[in-house]
């Protein structure tokens, strides 16, 4: 007769072999547009802010660089300078 222990065992490796992000249903890990983001009203993070610096002065536009920028706004405009320099 197998232990219980060796039945809970066996029960969480199935379980940990599962990754519910690979279910086609699932589509809660789907990168939303920045207008969606449930925090995109908060500040820029310190990393948006400094990448975004970085872009700006690569493209040569320091006006793009706004550091009352929220989340949803500095990714578009990091989106933007990404696309118009290639390397998006």
């Amino acid at each position: 007769m197998a232990s219980p222990q060796a039945s809970k065992s066996k029960a969480s490796e199935s379980k940990a072999d599962e990754n519910p992000k690979t279910d086609p249903k699932d589509v809660s890990n789907q990168i939303k547009d920045p207008s969606q983001w449930t925090t995109g009203g908060e500040p820029m993070t310190g990393a948006q802010a400094s990448y975004l610096k970085t872009l700006s002065e690569e493209a040569k536009d320091p006006e793009a660089f706004d550091p009352d920028l929220d989340k949803a706004e500095a990714s578009q405009r990091i989106d933007a300078l990404r696309k118009e320099s290639g390397k998006a």
